[in-house]
């Protein structure tokens, strides 16, 4: 599977195919996911997964969910180091060349693209 894929592909979904479960492939590392990826952490045991705690469903027994406190200071700590990545990508699309799709044959040059952006979006930060 090519590396840079179209909107409508799931993030879990991709991560998935790429990362296939069971893998070693995380197991050095920590990941900071959204809810989008809400079963990774039984997908991908062997990792320390952190992810944002959900709000429970409104029920009889519970007519009125709240996260706890301490959760939402969680919530907000995870949520303020995702913004800068979420950040990042979105200041790498200002190359048009990324929004829309690459009509080239040549698979290295995505590669080329994806590092062109990148570079420029690090250039303007610094």
């Amino acid at each position: 599977m090519c590396c840079i894929v179209a909107g409508s592909v799931h993030d879990y979904t991709l991560m998935k195919d790429v990362f296939t479960p069971g893998s070693a492939w995380f197991e050095k590392v920590n990941l900071w996911l959204d809810l989008g990826f809400l079963g990774a952490d039984k997908d991908y045991q062997s990792t320390q997964i952190y992810l944002p705690h959900k709000k429970p469903r409104k029920s009889k027994k519970n007519p009125n969910p709240t996260l706890t406190p301490e959760q939402k200071k969680q919530n907000r700590k995870q949520a303020a180091t995702r913004v800068i990545v979420e950040h990042a990508i979105g200041g790498m699309k200002f190359l048009h060349c990324m929004m829309h799709r690459i009509r080239n044959h040549l698979g290295h040059f995505v590669d080329y693209f994806f590092s062109l952006s990148a570079g420029l979006w690090n250039y303007r930060i610094c």
